[in-house]
């Protein structure tokens, strides 16, 4: 079985126990009759990691009823009196009513009761006055019956330690009860009662395991009135469905309780013991509340020295247990890796997840045609080859994903080995993710084979990565609108950021790939990709993380490990939910966190170096399409395309976060057809595309010009030597405030902005840097690229439209917003004090105060 309450993964702020536990007047130096016999089951022929109990050999178990279903376990102390947890009975600060609970006492199958098993009623249920949360400590509570319990084989009292009992640190108790046997997964038909053995920690080696960060960074302040049982290397606990119960030691021929199953971190994860509230510090509340009962509970004296188990010194050392699986000598060497040969098949590459099964796709056994989706039968001729294993692995058993047929996400069939192998030899199984896993961004990844397919040539299966965000990773390959899951919940795509080029003519499409991620030099299989299309390394893979529990249900004994890396970041610490902004027909565009900071993260601006000697700003508008001015990339009168390099991802002399430099020859300019005039937009074709990425990724256009409620800037950098990126906020004019400003001089389509007070010099103007406007829906639009030596005038995207559309088919156009962006104006005519007013600070101000603008 496996334990108690599953805390939720939140911080707890920690505060001391308000009060004490010392003895009272009814403490132990008050000597009670000893004539209820306790602790003693009739003589016999054993929840995480446990075992089915014999029938008698705990008659003091007992099950909680509510609502006709076992919620929690407890012990019979006294004939009257049951003793359990405070947290199973108290819901918002309130104990609930004593009437809508029951017990059942003799029970040892829930599905069928043993003679002598029978029920009661509560008439009262009483906890401390000082409990307020599990966590806080404080969680017992005792039950009294409607009418004392029929005494037999089947049913016998637990003795109870006094205040001044002492339990060895390492000695050998057990736990007992009907709760899960691992995270979610319910004790199966006939719900026989489970029970586990379980060694006491001393509080010095409890808090050191606990002090240490585990599920989402949590630390734990052990209290006062708390301890500990487990074992560091974890696999064997209490659960959910347990709590309640009791965790009992022998000592001199009796059983005493030494704890209550109150609460732990997960169920049987390393370095996170069960925590139970110790019974011998609680002996005079105990007494108090039950006080005129009689026969009460016994409280025994304990024998002089304890019968098992050495005492633990005052300052102990603790071992901190580390995972048992994903170590590998080297990237590549990947000690799980498995091969399934099926014969009529090509090999199918899976891994090994415990000593006894291996993961791998659905799709390499079941056939597509077979509408029942029936594997095929002869699994006796199947084998398993392992790493440096001297022999084939026959199959047991092939249990595959009840979703495998349907959902890509889950093409996953486990298959069990005919004979479990020796993990202290070669082979090693890979560590799997919980539900609650945050890989962090950044993490250091690798591909792996999976499933059917030849290696990729040259040394592709060994391709580092880092991975992306959540956001962006939902953003650039989720749906429209897709709200980003928190960190913490279970992610819906992992994404890589390759760290070497895509290289020409290699095509990855023949062969899955497993994404393997390592954390603190542990592996962890974290996700698996379908084919990849159209020759690219896959961009998205599927999360195992939903999958941890029927992996750990199918194959008992499976590593699912905890997260071991928690430097979060910024990004770590989100808290709000983001949804991301519309895509186009053609994908994402125009990304950009909102957290992101300005000088840094503009993934679609581009520095395009001409003939080695001027830098112009560029926009990327498709994959393999940067949108430059022409006079920055064209020198006057020139008819010859100059030698171009383009960059991507940089920010000055470093790569952006989140991706990689990314560079491109420009094999031609593309010019619009202007009647005999120079047309100030260039289109610049790339000599590969660009793969999405933070790094690099398409700017969005806007068909009608300027979105209706968009804020902008204008994008350069102040010094063209280290060209670190900078955003000037503006305002845009009216086109009428525009052309009185600029009367006669203004070629059509030409944009007018207003800096911010004090932002005019922060983009220098010979590098021709581009208008930039966000959308309210939190997508970056291109409306324009600077004219000839001017820091307020733009040449606008719209009016060319349709030469962009028809040059570069997959540049990303907002869907049209429906509705005009300039209000309609009374009149053509400039006012006096405006017209060839350019560069006046009195016309600035004037038009500060009195016309409409775009305000940035």
């Amino acid at each position: 079985m496996s334990q108690h309450l599953l805390l939720p993964l939140v911080v707890f702020a920690i505060r001391p126990i308000p009060g004490d536990f010392k003895d009272s007047a009814f403490g132990p130096t008050q000597e009670q009759p000893e004539d209820l016999d306790c602790g003693r089951p009739e003589p016999s022929a054993r929840i995480v990691g446990g075992s089915d109990a014999q029938p008698g050999t705990w008659p003091w178990q007992v099950s909680l009823q509510h609502g006709g279903g076992h919620i929690c376990g407890g012990s019979l102390i006294a004939p009257s009196w049951v003793l359990s947890a405070a947290h199973c009975f108290v819901t918002n600060g309130t104990v609930e009513p004593a009437a809508e609970w029951s017990v059942l006492l003799g029970v040892h199958s829930q599905d069928g009761p043993l003679d002598g098993a029978h029920a009661r009623t509560v008439a009262a249920i009483l906890v401390p006055d000082n409990y307020s949360a599990v966590e806080l400590g404080a969680d017992l509570a005792l039950l009294r019956l409607a009418s004392p319990a029929r005494l037999g084989p089947a049913v016998r009292p637990i003795c109870l330690p006094r205040a001044s009992h002492r339990f060895a640190h390492g000695t050998a108790c057990w736990a007992t009860g009907w709760g899960d046997v691992q995270e979610a997964d319910p004790l199966p038909f006939p719900w026989v009662l489970q029970e586990v053995k379980l060694r006491l920690l001393g509080e010095a080696a409890c808090q050191c395991l606990y002090s240490r960060p585990g599920p989402f960074n949590l630390t734990f302040q052990l209290l006062p009135g708390m301890l500990c049982a487990g074992y560091a290397e974890g696999r064997r606990d209490t659960c959910q469905g347990d709590s309640g119960g009791p965790l009992v030691c022998e000592e001199g021929g009796r059983w005493f309780q030494a704890g209550i199953t109150s609460f732990g971190f997960g169920c049987g994860r390393r370095n996170r013991p069960g925590v139970f509230t110790a019974v011998a510090p609680y002996e005079a509340w105990i007494r108090e509340q039950v006080m005129g009962s009689e026969p009460g509970p016994a409280f025994p004296t304990q024998p002089q020295e304890p019968q098992s188990g050495p005492r633990e010194p005052r300052e102990e050392n603790c071992t901190i247990a580390l995972p048992e699986c994903g170590k590998a000598p080297r990237p590549g060497t990947w000690p799980w890796e498995a091969q399934v040969m099926v014969p009529g098949s090509r090999p199918c590459h899976g891994a090994l997840v415990s000593e006894s099964w291996v993961l791998a796709p659905a799709s390499c056994f079941l056939d597509p045609t077979d509408p029942d989706d029936a594997p095929p039968g002869d699994l006796g001729a199947w084998r398993v080859l392992l790493p440096s294993h001297p022999r084939a692995e026959r199959v047991a058993r092939l249990v595959p994903h009840e979703n495998a047929s349907w959902d890509d996400a889950s093409d996953l069939a486990l298959l069990q080995l005919r004979a479990p192998v020796n993990l202290s030899a070669a082979p090693r199984p890979v560590c799997l993710p919980h539900p609650e896993h945050y890989f962090l961004p950044g993490s250091r990844c690798r591909l792996a084979r999976w499933g059917r397919g030849e290696r990729a040539p040259g040394p592709g299966a060994l391709l580092e990565a880092e991975l992306l965000s959540g956001w962006w990773c939902h953003c650039l390959y989720g749906h429209q609108g897709a709200e980003v899951p928190l960190p913490g919940d279970p992610p819906l795509a992992l994404c890589p950021a390759y760290l070497e080029e895509e290289e020409a003519g290699r095509c990855w499409n023949d062969t899955r790939w497993s994404l393997l991620c390592r954390e603190e030099g542990t592996w962890f299989l974290a996700g698996v990709a379908h084919l990849s299309s159209g020759c690219l390394r896959p961009r998205a893979f599927s999360p195992l993380h939903a999958h941890g529990p029927w992996i750990s249900h199918v194959a008992r004994g499976a590593y699912l490990e905890d997260q071991l890396a928690w430097d979060w970041g910024p990004e770590g610490e989100e808290t709000e939910t983001h949804t991301c902004p519309m895509h186009t027909e053609h994908g994402a565009c125009g990304l950009r966190p909102e957290a992101a900071p300005v000088e840094v993260l503009w993934p679609w601006l581009a520095e395009v170096h001409v003939a080695g000697d001027r830098v112009c700003a560029g926009i990327l508008v498709a994959p393999g399409w940067v949108l430059a001015a022409t006079h920055c990339v064209l020198r006057p009168g020139s008819t010859t395309v100059p030698h171009i390099d383009v960059y991507l991802g940089r920010a000055g002399a470093s790569p952006l976060p989140q991706g990689h430099q990314v560079s491109r020859l420009v094999i031609s300019i593309r010019l619009p057809r202007h009647l005999g005039l120079r047309p100030p937009l260039a289109l610049l074709e790339l000599s590969s595309r660009v793969e999405p990425s933070p790094s690099a990724l398409p700017i969005c256009l806007h068909p009608g010009g300027i979105p209706l409620g968009a804020s902008c800037w204008v994008l350069g950098w102040t010094d063209p030597q280290d060209r670190v990126p900078v955003a000037a906020p503006v305002s845009i004019l009216t086109p009428r405030l525009c052309h009185c400003l600029y009367e006669s001089i203004l070629p059509p389509g030409t944009l007018c902005v207003l800096y911010t007070e004090g932002q005019e010099g922060k983009c220098e103007v010979t590098s021709a840097p581009p208008l930039l406007c966000r959308t309210g829906g939190g997508s970056w639009v291109l409306v324009g690229m600077a004219v000839r030596g001017s820091r307020e005038l733009f040449a606008a995207v719209s009016p060319e439209e349709a030469w962009i559309s028809q040059t570069v088919p997959e540049a990303h156009f907002l869907p049209p917003s429906g509705s005009p962006y300039w209000p309609p104006e009374g009149s053509d005519l400039c006012p006096p004090d405006l017209a060839g007013a350019s560069g006046s600070p009195r016309a600035a101000l004037f038009l500060l105060l009195l016309t409409p603008l775009i305000q940035g």
